[in-house]
Protein backbone atom coordinates (compact mmCIF):
# COMPACT_ATOMS: atom_id res chain seq x y z
CA UNK A 1 0.00 0.00 0.00
CA UNK A 2 2.76 2.17 0.66
CA UNK A 3 5.78 0.66 -0.31
CA UNK A 4 7.10 1.58 -3.92
CA UNK A 5 4.55 4.58 -4.13
CA UNK A 6 5.38 8.30 -4.33
CA UNK A 7 3.77 10.50 -1.90
CA UNK A 8 4.27 13.85 -1.16
CA UNK A 9 4.70 15.33 2.33
CA UNK A 10 3.53 18.97 3.00
CA UNK A 11 4.75 20.09 5.74
CA UNK A 12 7.55 17.98 6.21
CA UNK A 13 10.40 20.34 7.77
CA UNK A 14 9.50 19.96 11.46
CA UNK A 15 7.51 18.69 13.86
CA UNK A 16 5.01 15.74 12.74
CA UNK A 17 5.44 16.67 9.22
CA UNK A 18 9.47 15.61 9.65
CA UNK A 19 9.12 12.29 11.54
CA UNK A 20 6.40 11.36 8.99
CA UNK A 21 8.75 11.62 6.34
CA UNK A 22 11.39 9.23 8.46
CA UNK A 23 8.27 6.72 8.86
CA UNK A 24 7.16 6.69 5.36
CA UNK A 25 10.84 6.31 4.22
CA UNK A 26 10.81 3.38 6.39
CA UNK A 27 7.76 1.93 4.85
CA UNK A 28 9.53 1.95 1.33
CA UNK A 29 7.77 5.28 -0.08
CA UNK A 30 9.48 7.10 -2.49
CA UNK A 31 8.78 10.57 -0.93
CA UNK A 32 8.73 14.68 -1.89
CA UNK A 33 9.15 17.03 0.70
CA UNK A 34 7.25 20.38 0.95
CA UNK A 35 7.63 23.13 3.11
CA UNK A 36 8.68 26.86 2.71
CA UNK A 37 12.69 26.24 4.34
CA UNK A 38 14.62 24.88 1.76
CA UNK A 39 17.58 24.83 4.12
CA UNK A 40 15.35 22.15 6.80
CA UNK A 41 14.40 19.82 3.68
CA UNK A 42 17.81 19.59 2.53
CA UNK A 43 18.71 18.46 5.92
CA UNK A 44 15.92 16.43 6.17
CA UNK A 45 16.76 14.48 2.96
CA UNK A 46 20.37 14.27 3.52
CA UNK A 47 18.12 11.99 6.88
CA UNK A 48 16.48 9.81 4.44
CA UNK A 49 17.24 6.29 3.40
CA UNK A 50 15.15 6.00 0.13
CA UNK A 51 14.38 8.27 -2.81
CA UNK A 52 13.32 11.45 -2.32
CA UNK A 53 13.18 15.22 -3.87
CA UNK A 54 12.83 18.33 -1.85
CA UNK A 55 10.18 20.77 -3.55
CA UNK A 56 10.23 23.70 -1.08
CA UNK A 57 6.70 25.61 -1.29
CA UNK A 58 4.47 28.48 0.64
CA UNK A 59 0.89 26.94 0.93
CA UNK A 60 -0.15 30.54 1.82
CA UNK A 61 0.70 31.46 -2.14
CA UNK A 62 -1.17 30.48 -5.09
CA UNK A 63 1.21 30.91 -7.51
CA UNK A 64 4.30 28.71 -5.58
CA UNK A 65 1.62 26.12 -4.88
CA UNK A 66 0.80 25.60 -8.71
CA UNK A 67 4.20 25.54 -9.60
CA UNK A 68 5.14 23.26 -7.14
CA UNK A 69 2.25 21.14 -7.95
CA UNK A 70 3.66 20.97 -11.76
CA UNK A 71 7.05 20.30 -10.35
CA UNK A 72 5.77 17.00 -8.56
CA UNK A 73 3.82 15.99 -11.38
CA UNK A 74 1.92 12.77 -10.88
CA UNK A 75 1.96 11.03 -7.49
CA UNK A 76 0.08 8.22 -5.65
CA UNK A 77 -0.33 10.25 -2.42
CA UNK A 78 -0.62 13.41 -0.91
CA UNK A 79 0.17 14.10 3.34
CA UNK A 80 -1.30 17.34 4.65
CA UNK A 81 0.41 17.91 7.26
CA UNK A 82 1.39 21.72 7.05
CA UNK A 83 0.48 23.53 10.11
CA UNK A 84 0.31 27.02 12.30
CA UNK A 85 -0.91 27.43 15.60
CA UNK A 86 -0.67 30.61 17.94
CA UNK A 87 -2.60 30.53 21.54
CA UNK A 88 -5.09 32.93 21.27
CA UNK A 89 -8.48 33.50 22.74
CA UNK A 90 -11.00 36.43 22.32
CA UNK A 91 -9.80 38.78 24.05
CA UNK A 92 -6.14 38.66 22.88
CA UNK A 93 -7.23 37.81 18.83
CA UNK A 94 -4.67 38.57 16.84
CA UNK A 95 -6.40 39.13 13.54
CA UNK A 96 -2.99 38.45 11.15
CA UNK A 97 -2.82 35.55 13.40
CA UNK A 98 -5.90 34.19 12.83
CA UNK A 99 -5.47 34.21 9.26
CA UNK A 100 -2.13 32.98 9.15
CA UNK A 101 -3.85 29.94 10.89
CA UNK A 102 -6.57 29.51 8.17
CA UNK A 103 -4.39 29.81 5.37
CA UNK A 104 -2.04 27.67 6.40
CA UNK A 105 -4.27 25.10 8.31
CA UNK A 106 -7.31 25.11 5.62
CA UNK A 107 -6.61 27.49 2.79
CA UNK A 108 -3.40 25.71 2.09
CA UNK A 109 -5.03 22.47 1.63
CA UNK A 110 -7.54 23.66 -0.71
CA UNK A 111 -5.11 25.03 -2.95
CA UNK A 112 -3.11 22.18 -3.23
CA UNK A 113 -6.12 19.47 -3.36
CA UNK A 114 -7.92 21.92 -5.50
CA UNK A 115 -5.34 20.96 -8.14
CA UNK A 116 -4.22 17.47 -6.85
CA UNK A 117 -7.48 15.77 -6.52
CA UNK A 118 -9.65 15.85 -9.70
CA UNK A 119 -6.18 14.58 -11.11
CA UNK A 120 -6.52 11.86 -8.94
CA UNK A 121 -10.14 11.39 -9.48
CA UNK A 122 -9.28 11.08 -12.86
CA UNK A 123 -6.97 8.52 -12.77
CA UNK A 124 -9.64 6.73 -10.43
CA UNK A 125 -6.51 6.29 -8.22
CA UNK A 126 -4.92 7.84 -5.84
CA UNK A 127 -4.96 8.05 -1.23
CA UNK A 128 -5.37 11.90 0.30
CA UNK A 129 -4.65 12.30 4.05
CA UNK A 130 -5.38 15.27 6.10
CA UNK A 131 -4.20 15.89 9.27
CA UNK A 132 -6.25 17.19 11.43
CA UNK A 133 -6.73 17.59 15.35
CA UNK A 134 -8.96 16.58 18.44
CA UNK A 135 -8.99 20.22 18.58
CA UNK A 136 -10.91 20.46 15.30
CA UNK A 137 -13.88 18.58 16.92
CA UNK A 138 -15.30 21.43 19.18
CA UNK A 139 -14.84 24.68 20.33
CA UNK A 140 -12.36 25.28 22.85
CA UNK A 141 -10.89 27.90 25.22
CA UNK A 142 -7.82 29.58 23.85
CA UNK A 143 -8.25 28.49 20.49
CA UNK A 144 -9.23 31.12 18.07
CA UNK A 145 -8.18 30.51 14.40
CA UNK A 146 -6.58 27.13 15.40
CA UNK A 147 -9.82 25.08 16.16
CA UNK A 148 -11.94 26.44 13.13
CA UNK A 149 -9.08 25.90 10.88
CA UNK A 150 -9.21 22.34 11.76
CA UNK A 151 -12.67 21.59 11.97
CA UNK A 152 -12.70 23.39 8.50
CA UNK A 153 -9.91 20.94 6.97
CA UNK A 154 -11.53 18.16 8.88
CA UNK A 155 -14.87 18.79 7.15
CA UNK A 156 -13.27 19.31 3.96
CA UNK A 157 -12.09 15.12 3.85
CA UNK A 158 -15.45 14.32 4.79
CA UNK A 159 -16.62 15.92 1.48
CA UNK A 160 -14.39 14.76 -0.38
CA UNK A 161 -14.59 10.92 0.75
CA UNK A 162 -18.28 11.31 0.09
CA UNK A 163 -17.60 12.62 -3.45
CA UNK A 164 -14.86 10.02 -3.77
CA UNK A 165 -16.16 6.89 -2.44
CA UNK A 166 -16.05 3.87 -5.05
CA UNK A 167 -13.88 5.72 -7.19
CA UNK A 168 -10.37 3.89 -6.62
CA UNK A 169 -9.55 7.06 -4.49
CA UNK A 170 -8.24 6.66 -1.00
CA UNK A 171 -9.30 9.93 1.49
CA UNK A 172 -8.34 9.89 4.99
CA UNK A 173 -8.65 12.16 8.02
CA UNK A 174 -6.33 12.05 10.89
CA UNK A 175 -6.74 13.87 14.03
CA UNK A 176 -4.10 13.40 16.82
CA UNK A 177 -3.98 15.04 19.95
CA UNK A 178 -1.19 17.19 21.90
CA UNK A 179 2.45 16.67 19.99
CA UNK A 180 5.72 17.88 21.15
CA UNK A 181 6.55 20.12 19.07
CA UNK A 182 8.03 23.64 19.17
CA UNK A 183 4.08 24.93 18.21
CA UNK A 184 3.01 23.19 21.41
CA UNK A 185 5.82 24.95 23.21
CA UNK A 186 4.10 28.08 23.34
CA UNK A 187 1.01 26.22 25.72
CA UNK A 188 1.48 27.31 29.17
CA UNK A 189 -1.38 25.02 29.99
CA UNK A 190 -0.98 20.95 31.29
CA UNK A 191 -1.27 18.49 27.85
CA UNK A 192 -2.68 15.00 28.82
CA UNK A 193 -0.88 12.35 27.23
CA UNK A 194 1.22 14.55 25.15
CA UNK A 195 3.23 12.76 22.62
CA UNK A 196 6.53 12.50 20.66
CA UNK A 197 6.53 13.21 16.91
CA UNK A 198 8.08 10.02 16.58
CA UNK A 199 5.06 7.76 18.79
CA UNK A 200 2.67 10.18 16.68
CA UNK A 201 4.18 9.59 13.25
CA UNK A 202 4.16 6.06 13.87
CA UNK A 203 0.37 5.52 14.77
CA UNK A 204 -0.29 8.09 11.28
CA UNK A 205 0.99 5.78 9.02
CA UNK A 206 -0.40 2.57 10.83
CA UNK A 207 -4.23 4.44 10.09
CA UNK A 208 -2.74 5.18 6.85
CA UNK A 209 -2.61 1.29 6.23
CA UNK A 210 -6.44 0.61 7.27
CA UNK A 211 -9.44 1.02 5.39
CA UNK A 212 -10.60 3.38 8.02
CA UNK A 213 -11.64 6.87 6.84
CA UNK A 214 -11.57 8.71 10.51
CA UNK A 215 -8.36 7.90 13.03
CA UNK A 216 -8.42 10.15 16.30
CA UNK A 217 -5.80 9.53 19.08
CA UNK A 218 -4.84 9.11 21.51
CA UNK A 219 -8.05 6.66 22.50
CA UNK A 220 -9.19 7.79 25.53
CA UNK A 221 -8.55 11.57 25.39
CA UNK A 222 -9.97 11.50 21.84
CA UNK A 223 -13.34 9.55 23.35
CA UNK A 224 -13.98 13.13 25.17
CA UNK A 225 -13.69 15.12 21.88
CA UNK A 226 -15.81 12.80 20.10
CA UNK A 227 -18.20 12.20 22.91
CA UNK A 228 -18.21 16.04 23.81
CA UNK A 229 -19.85 17.01 20.18
CA UNK A 230 -23.27 15.36 21.78
CA UNK A 231 -23.14 16.64 25.31
CA UNK A 232 -24.64 20.07 27.08
CA UNK A 233 -22.11 22.62 26.07
CA UNK A 234 -21.84 24.01 29.53
CA UNK A 235 -20.88 20.14 30.98
CA UNK A 236 -18.18 19.56 28.19
CA UNK A 237 -16.24 22.93 29.06
CA UNK A 238 -16.36 21.62 32.95
CA UNK A 239 -15.43 17.97 31.95
CA UNK A 240 -12.47 19.94 30.15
Amino acid sequence: MIAGRTYWIIGASEGLGRALAHEMDDAGARLILSARSAERLESLAGEIGGPVRVLPMDVTDPALVRDAVDAAGEVDGVIYCAGFYEPLGVAEWEPEAVEAMCEVNFMGAVRVLGHVAPAMAARGHGHMVLIGSLGGFTGLPGAIGYGASKAALMHLAENMQADLRGSGVRVQQINPGFIRTRLTDKNDFAMPFIMEPEEAARRVVHAMKTGRFATSFPWLFSWLFRAGRFLPRSLFLRLF
